[in-house]
Formats: C-alpha cells, sequence, structure tokens
C-alpha cells in the first residue's frame, strides 16, 4: 500500500532556523529516507516553498475565485511530503516516528493511504 506522509510545523518557526540548523535536521531526515530508499521503498519526497509562495484557486457557485496564499490559515502549515510503500499502517507509522524524531521542535505527520490515478514505477 502507497501512504502519502504529510509534513507539518509552523512554518514561521522553521523559517527561523539558521542554515546550519536546517542543513543538520535535512541531513538527519536524509538518513531516514536512505533508510526507506535501501528498501526500495520511497517514492517523491517535496519540501514546498512557504505558503507566501502559495496561490489558491477557491471554488464558488460561479467562476473559480484565484488568490494569493494558502487555503487557510492555521497555526501549522502543509510543508512537504513523503511518498511510502508500507505493508501496513504500523510499518507507515514506523517511518513517520523516525522522521519525527529526525525534526526537530513540533509539528506533525499526516499519513494517509494512496490510490493512484496515475500509477508509476514504484507501485507493485
Amino acid at each position: 500500500m502507497l501512504y502519502a506522509v504529510l509534513c507539518y510545523n509552523d512554518e514561521n518557526a522553521v523559517a527561523t532556523w539558521t542554515q546550519e540548523e536546517d542543513d543538520a535536521c535535512m541531513a538527519r531526515l536524509g538518513k531516514v529516507q536512505d533508510a526507506m530508499r535501501a528498501k526500495g521503498r520511497l517514492g517523491p519526497v517535496a519540501r514546498l516553498l512557504p505558503t507566501s509562495a502559495a496561490t489558491t484557486l477557491r471554488k464558488t457557485s460561479g467562476e473559480p475565485l484565484v488568490i494569493d496564499g494558502p487555503f487557510a490559515e492555521t497555526k501549522e502549515q502543509f510543508l512537504g511530503f513523503y511518498l511510502a510503500d508500507c505493508d501496513t499502517l504500523d510499518e507507515a507509522l514506523d517511518f513517520a516516528r523516525d522522521l519525527a524524531k529526525a525534526n526537530p521542535g513540533v509539528g506533525s505527520y499526516e499519513i494517509r493511504p494512496v490510490g493512484l490515478f496515475n500509477p508509476s514505477e514504484i507501485t507493485r
């Protein structure tokens, strides 16, 4: 089963990291990613640019409305995602736990099964 592991954190807190702190976090996350990659179980990984770079197309009863910024204002923002091929939800949770250990501070990881519309080479 493919799982999306969606990464949420306070982007204002992450933005205060020095380059050295950011590099250290990315190195720790890289080790977790390398373990999944070595098993042939890691799909695309994306780090999103800040919500200040976002544009939202909001559906309305008439023409869609295009606005600057993210969909919703919240304490935590969607900062990136992993696509992981895990046999069980418990395995996906273990992967998310390892990511959480590697990433300092608060935040959350949402684990959601993925139904593919356009399968890629990482499907079984």
